[in-house]
Order: structure tokens, then C-alpha cells, then sequence
């Protein structure tokens, strides 16, 4: 990101008289936005028909710079009262109401007039004034904090739209203006390229992460050689096809017995993650309290046990007891049997095949809301390697799955970083800190390429797809 770099001040500066803004360049003018453009100026009067359909964009569905959700078709006649804004080609919607999200949103490309919710302000540009610039003025952290500062209430902050009115922001000449959208245009498409890159690339470790777990689990690959076993065997289960010659086949009625024991209150309470598996519960003051009341109906789940939760393992709510702890009536705890390797089990049935057997044995009024009773767990098949080899699995994949994660956090961190970079950028270019008009006229008419995911130190990421087994 060296454009950052090699943009200076501008050459002289004046006090703005405003303590969000500072220091801003000489010639530029300080204006409030009521006196600069209009807003909500436009809106749905009540007599509209009421069989006039129309896109519709609420506060949920609007982050920072983009759209969470497509918008709404609806119809006038059954929206609710806030549905009234009328948004247009060019215009910028800022959120006044749960200001904390920092909703904001340019209306760009758009084939049709859209309606925006009442919470929030509809910015209409005047002709001498680029809408995108007042986009990335109103997107910047430094006026979006100051929206958040400025807004009253606390469970449900919002902010007047006089008061909006009457912020003060700095505004350059209008070739000015065009210069600096199109380089910060080009400049955060250029990180969203990155951006971009490096979240396709966390979905392949996902991936990876997901293949290798299965290939040893079911036993496609001895994690000890990196080869497959050398004889095989129909399992007669038709989601786990052939299995090693020396591997059985038992129902897991045979593998584990269920415990479900009550009455330990002392110990700490226990929930089960999609995504990480059980771990002790970090309770707020008013939640313990209430489970304190509720303790004597939570079953014990001791170290090495397996939990799930019965509505959503069929999703993978599922994970090996860490410490011995206390779990809500609505799990199902596991007690594995002597030759049981807990965490080998653990890895076996969170993998996607083994989930889709699950939400074949799972029963509910609906789809969404199956659960798994022992009474059907106990009946689903399951593939028993050998003792030892149930711990190699666990220790290649715990290995494995230790460098996968390295890999995934040192993404997730370049990401965030370009995520800052962005915001940082933005903020200074549109109050003045940088004069980017000389890059912007050096600029190529061309979209910059996608670059390639490195880690924080510059040096590529491994190849998601190179061999893992020794």
C-alpha cells in the first residue's frame, strides 16, 4: 500500500474553527450539511396506491460502505409506517436511529427508486457537489463517531435529523472532489482485492481442514504413511463406503452409554459451540443468577465425555467434555467406553458426511427444529479403528489442524489490518490530511489486478491443496 505513502499534506492549512475537523487545506470551505445538501426531501405520501410495489432498505441491512441483505419487494399497502424515504440515484443514506452500527450507504447504479426505512437520513447532492464525495465523507470514521457521540438514549441511540443538519463538514472545490473520489475509488477496490483474495482463501482451509479430517477418519489415508491401507472392506454403510480391512463397524449404542446424572450444583457450566466444541460457559452477573436457580436439573458431563446439543448436532453442536462440568437438559452427554478414544470421535462427527447422517436420524415438527434423542443416536453406525490408531488420527489432526489455524489467523489478521487501512485512508483523504490530487491524475482507467494472500511477513501462504501427511 504504498499510494498511502506517497501522498503529502497539502501545502497550507487553516483551523476550521471545528473540533472533529482540526486543521483543514487553506481553500477549502467549512459548510453544515443542511446549507451544503438536502435532506430527506423526498418521501412516500400516505394516499400512495396501495398496490405500489417497491424495494425496501431497513436499518439491519445496511453496514458500513455496503449491503448486508438484498433489498425488500413490498407492497404499500402491507409495509409498516417507517417504510417512507424515498431514495434516488446519487443520494447517501446515513442511519439516525442504533447509530452504533454505522449504517451508511451510497445509491449507486440503481434501475429503480428505492424506499429506506425513517431511521434513516436521506443526503441528496446539489448540482455542484459529487455525490460520491459526500459517500466517503459521511462513510468516514471521524464523522460517523461523531454521529455516535452526538446520538441520545442508550438501549436505542438515534440522532435528530436537525441535529445531523447542523455538523460542519470541509469541502473542496469540485474538481477537487472528483479527484479524490476517483482515488479513493481506486484505491479501496485495490484492497478489496486483497480483502477478497485472502477470504477465498480462508474457505480453501476451511476446506482443506474439513478433507483431511475425513480422509482420516473414515480411513481414505493412513495419517502414518500418507498412503491408503493396503486392504479394504465393504462397511456396508452407505455414506462410508469401504472401510480398512482391519476397522469395525458398531452401532454407537455399543461405543457409548448415555450419562445422565443431576445434583452436582458446585460445578461450572458447560455449552457446546458450533465452532469450537465445549468449553466452559462466561456467564453476565443476571445469567448466573438464573442458572444458579436451575442448576439441580443440569446434567453432569464429565472430562472425556462427549456432549451435543440435541437440536443442532445435525450441524455439527458437538465436542469432547474439556473439564468435568454441568450441561443444560437439552444435551445429550456421552460416556465412551474403554477402547473409545474420546477425541478421535470428536472428529468423526462433526465432519459433513457424518452431520447428514445425523439430520437423517434427527426428528422435529420442523426442518430447522430436529433433535437427536440417544434413543436414535444409539442406532447410527459408526466406524471403530483400533485403539492406537484412534490416537495417531487424533494427534495427526490436532498437528494438522494446529497449522491450518496458524495459516487462518494470520489471514483473518491481514484482513483486519486492510480493513483499518481502508478506514484510516479514507478518513484523512476526505478531511484534508492528504492531497492525493496528484495521484489521482496518475492514475490507470484500468481496475487494478487481484493480488495473491501472503502472511503478515510478505511470504505466501501454503498452497491449500499441497499434501499435509508426512
Amino acid at each position: 500500500m504504498l499510494m498511502y505513502l506517497s501522498n503529502k499534506p497539502y501545502p497550507a492549512y487553516k483551523d476550521s474553527g471545528v473540533e472533529w475537523l482540526g486543521k483543514v487545506p487553506e481553500h477549502w470551505k467549512v459548510r453544515r450539511l443542511k446549507n451544503w445538501l438536502g435532506i430527506n426531501r423526498r418521501v412516500l405520501p400516505e394516499d400512495t396506491d396501495p398496490e405500489y410495489t417497491f424495494q425496501y432498505v431497513d436499518i439491519g441491512s445496511v453496514s458500513t460502505g455496503r449491503l448486508t441483505e438484498t433489498p425488500k419487494r413490498l407492497r404499500f399497502g402491507n409495509t409498516p409506517s417507517r417504510a417512507r424515504r424515498i431514495v434516488a440515484h446519487g443520494d447517501t443514506i446515513v442511519s439516525t436511529v442504533r447509530t452504533y452500527l454505522k449504517a451508511v450507504w451510497y445509491a449507486d447504479n440503481l434501475q429503480e427508486p428505492l424506499i429506506a426505512s425513517t431511521g434513516f437520513a436521506v443526503l441528496t447532492p446539489d448540482k455542484n457537489t459529487l455525490p460520491k464525495f459526500v459517500s466517503y465523507i459521511c462513510e468516514s470514521n471521524p464523522f460517523t463517531d461523531l454521529v455516535t457521540s452526538e446520538s441520545v438514549g442508550i438501549a436505542y441511540p438515534a440522532i435528530a435529523e436537525t441535529r445531523l443538519g447542523t455538523f460542519s463538514v470541509c469541502i473542496p472545490p469540485l474538481p477537487e472532489q472528483a479527484a479524490i473520489a476517483r482515488f479513493l475509488d481506486h484505491t479501496t477496490q485495490r484492497v478489496q482485492h486483497h480483502i477478497h483474495a485472502k477470504q477465498k482463501l480462508i474457505k480453501l482451509l476451511e476446506e482443506q481442514k474439513q478433507v483431511i479430517t475425513h480422509q482420516a477418519v473414515t480411513g481414505q489415508i493412513n495419517v502414518q504413511t500418507g498412503q491408503p491401507y493396503p486392504a479394504y472392506k465393504n462397511s456396508g454403510v452407505e455414506w462410508l463406503g469401504d472401510v480398512p480391512e482391519h476397522w469395525e463397524m458398531r452401532r454407537n449404542g455399543w461405543l457409548f452409554s448415555e450419562r445422565s446424572e443431576t445434583g452436582y450444583g458446585s460445578l461450572p457450566i458447560l455449552e457446546v459451540s458450533l465452532h469450537k466444541g465445549v468449553g466452559i460457559r462466561d456467564m453476565e452477573a443476571g445469567e448466573r443468577k438464573q442458572q444458579m436457580s436451575e442448576r439441580d436439573r443440569y446434567k453432569r458431563a464429565k472430562k472425556r465425555d462427549i456432549a451435543y446439543n440435541t437440536m443442532r448436532m445435525w450441524q455439527g453442536a458437538v465436542g469432547v467434555v474439556p473439564a468435568d462440568g454441568l450441561v443444560s437438559p437439552a444435551y445429550v452427554v456421552l460416556k465412551p467406553i474403554d477402547r473409545i478414544e474420546s477425541d478421535y470421535y470428536g472428529h468423526l462427527f462433526r465432519t459433513d458426511a457424518y452431520k447428514r447422517v445425523v439430520k437423517n436420524y434427527s426428528r422435529g415438527i420442523v426442518s430447522d427444529r430436529d433433535r437427536l434423542y440417544w434413543d436414535e443416536f444409539k442406532r447410527i453406525m459408526s466406524v471403530v479403528p483400533p485403539t492406537g490408531e484412534q490416537t495417531a488420527i487424533t494427534r495427526f489432526l490436532g498437528h494438522t489442524n494446529h497449522r491450518i489455524s496458524k495459516h487462518h489467523t494470520a489471514v483473518k489478521r491481514e484482513i483486519d489490518l486492510l480493513h483499518e487501512y481502508r478506514t484510516r485512508l479514507i478518513a484523512d483523504v476526505v478531511t484534508g490530511k492528504l492531497d492525493v490530487r496528484e495521484a489521482a491524475a496518475h492514475l490507470p482507467e484500468s481496475a487494478p489486478p487481484a493480488l495473491a494472500a501472503t502472511c503478515q511477513d510478505g511470504t505466501e501462504l501454503a498452497d491449500p491443496g499441497q499434501n499435509p501427511y508426512p
